[in-house]
Order: C-alpha cells, then structure tokens, then sequence
C-alpha cells in the first residue's frame, strides 16, 4: 500500500507499490494521448510551433470536443469565442506540450519504488497528477458537492463492480496522492 509522501533530505518521498506505479503510468500515458495534437499532413513544423502555420484551418484551433480535453484546454473567454479562438491558436501548442512533458516526466518517475521529487520536478508532478484528476472527474461527472459525496463514498476496491465505481476509485487514491505531496510541500516553506 502506498505511503503519503514526506519531507526528506533529498527532497518529497512517497513509496508505491508496484501496481499504484503501472496505474499511475497507465494514467498519465492515456492523458498524454488525449493531449497530443493532431498535426495536419501540410503543417508546417516551425510555423505551428508559434502558432503562425498560414496554411491551417481556422478549425484546427477550435476548442477540443472531448470533454476531458477541453477540461484540460479550456477556452481563454468563454464569452468571446474570437478572442478565446485567438488565444487558443497563439498558445494551446505550447500548453499542450508543457503539460505533456510534466506528464511524460511523472511516467519516468513511476519506475521506482520510491518516488523521490525535489524542488524543481514536484510542481510538475503536481500539475501532472492534477491534470489526471481532471480526466477522471470529467470521466465520473464530478459537477457538485453531492457528486463529490458519491465519489469519496467509494473505499473499497473489493467492492468496485463497475466502471465508475472502479474509476471513483482511483480519483480518490490520485486525490490523496496529490493532497499528500501538496501537505509535504506546504511544510517546506
């Protein structure tokens, strides 16, 4: 069973055991996925990285249509969609690329038993995590408090029969880790 990460010496420790770490890397390689834009076949590299590629679509930066996605990439203005259109086309590959990166980086760190994080990787663990717990309360319909009940009334995988059960889950045990590294955090400054 795992362990709440701690201050150490070294940095922020947790110990996983060998099933949280393939769940966990599971999890930040199916957001990864979610995360990776599509290029088109035209797509000119160097001007796609800044957001400047004159030869694609207006629809190619409109806002995800996946839920989760668009949980994780949400519009700028939700009430200017030319502004929040314009925003998403300067800086959604940049963010998209961050964000896969921290999460890449926290798969990394799932191949040892101990997870040691110093001062520069656990805000990036941290937003990794975070970014699968949006996943996930997108995937369970988390919208309210009584949402949030239901899911936090689930403890026991024993007794997990279904889908939502299984994933309610696993938010709770992603919950906890992140709730734990963030305590850690919190004492060190």
């Amino acid at each position: 069973m795992a362990r709440a990460f701690k201050n150490t010496m070294r940095g922020y420790s947790a110990s996983l055991e060998s099933a949280e770490r393939k769940l966990l890397r599971g999890l930040f390689e199916d957001v990864i996925q979610l995360l990776e834009p599509e290029r088109e076949a035209d797509e000119d590299p160097l001007w796609a990285m800044v957001g400047l590629d004159p030869n694609a679509h207006k629809d190619h930066f409109a806002a995800p249509t996946d839920r989760a996605t668009k949980r994780l990439l949400p519009d700028a203005d939700p009430n200017d969609p030319i502004a929040a259109l314009e925003f998403r086309r300067l800086s959604e590959r940049g963010i998209r690329e961050r964000k896969i990166g921290a999460l890449r980086e926290a798969a990394l760190l799932m191949e040892s038993s101990t997870l040691l994080l110093n001062e520069e990787t656990a805000p990036r663990f941290a937003a990794a995590i975070n970014d699968v717990r949006l996943v996930l309360a997108e995937r369970l319909g988390l919208e309210s408090e009584e949402d949030a009940e239901r899911i936090h009334a689930q403890d026991d995988w024993s007794k997990a029969e279904t889908v939502d059960e299984y994933l309610a889950l696993v938010y709770n045990f992603v919950t906890w880790l992140q709730e734990s590294l963030m305590q850690a955090m919190l004492k060190s400054l």
